[in-house]
């Protein structure tokens, strides 16, 4: 067998090996083989295999497989962290070769919400890809609890959520972003400087919220007032029609209403309110050179 021959069949080894690792980690990270697939971007069955190869491997079994549960066994408890620790040191090695190569091309992978996606990232990726054409992007749209659990789970590289975040991340506060009263024109409060927070509860009000994002309801609950909620939404769009409609009043993020194609009147609370918006990833440290680079052009926005 010639050297190269041996290189080859080496290096594909420990790459399945690696992958093997790594599916061993998802799972019992997300408890879930269908969650660990979504995030290896592969089947079910693959990951399934990928497993019960190591643990053909080990002699024992690391995962207790039910119904709709997966949980660690007590060896599978022993080996996590050892696992764990590997498959970091082989992100480290090939970190290193990534920097010794240069940020010259690869993907990388953004969770973000709408707003983000639609008024900061043009900006920022304009700027990037003039310096490193050859990068591509993934992006993956979400609420902010997506967002941070594919970071945590590494789904996506980095991503873009409410700060201060929950869970093992690190964040980078980027902007206060003001939570804005939305009128229909020729309301009687159009015409006031600030909206006063105790009107709010005299008409009917659409509420934009989903699951934790209630950074809306919060600022009800701190000032005491009781809103005539009429509708619940996730849609900002959706918000803004019904406002113009006529339907009821609001409160919405001011980055959303940049180049607003509605009929509505935006007015600033009469007390302090706004979202803090952040960039978030897993670990600088650990993170790709395009990402580290990437970090560096939030200022684009």
């Amino acid at each position: 067998m010639h050297d190269s021959n041996i290189y080859d069949s080496k290096n594909r080894y420990m790459e399945y090996s690696v992958l093997k690792y790594l599916a061993f980690l998802k799972t019992a990270d997300l408890q879930s083989f269908t969650k660990a697939a979504e995030a290896l971007s592969c089947s079910q069955s693959a990951v399934s295999r990928m497993i019960k190869d190591l643990e053909a491997e080990f002699g024992f079994s690391l995962l207790s497989r039910k119904k709709k549960t997966v949980s660690l066994t007590a060896e599978g408890k022993a080996m996590l962290p050892k696992i764990r620790e590997l498959v970091r040191a082989f992100d480290g090695v090939q970190n290193c070769a990534d920097e010794l190569c240069g940020v010259e091309s690869g993907v990388i992978r953004i969770g973000t919400f709408s707003s983000v996606a639609t008024h900061w990232l043009p900006n920022i990726i304009t700027a990037f890809q003039k310096d490193f054409p050859n990068i591509d992007y993934e992006f993956l749209l979400g609420d902010y609890a997506e967002i941070e659990e594919w970071i945590v789970s590494g789904r996506v590289d980095c991503g873009f959520l409410k700060v201060p975040a929950g869970g093992d991340i690190e964040t980078i506060p980027l902007e206060k972003d003001k939570l804005m009263v939305i009128l229909p024109e020729g309301h009687p409060l159009s015409e006031c400087e600030f909206f006063p927070i105790r009107n709010l509860a005299d008409e009917p009000f659409i509420l934009l919220e989903k699951g934790k994002c209630a950074e809306i309801s919060e600022l009800f609950e701190q000032y005491g007032i009781s809103p005539k909620v009429h509708f619940t939404t996730w849609d900002d769009y959706a918000v803004m029609h019904m406002v113009e409609s006529g339907m009821g009043i609001g409160i919405l993020p001011q980055l959303i209403l940049r180049r607003t194609p509605y009929r509505i009147v935006a007015k600033e609370l009469d007390v302090p309110a706004f979202r803090t918006i952040g960039a978030a990833v897993r670990s600088r440290d650990e993170a790709s050179p395009a990402v580290k680079r990437f970090l560096e052009y939030l200022s684009y926005r």
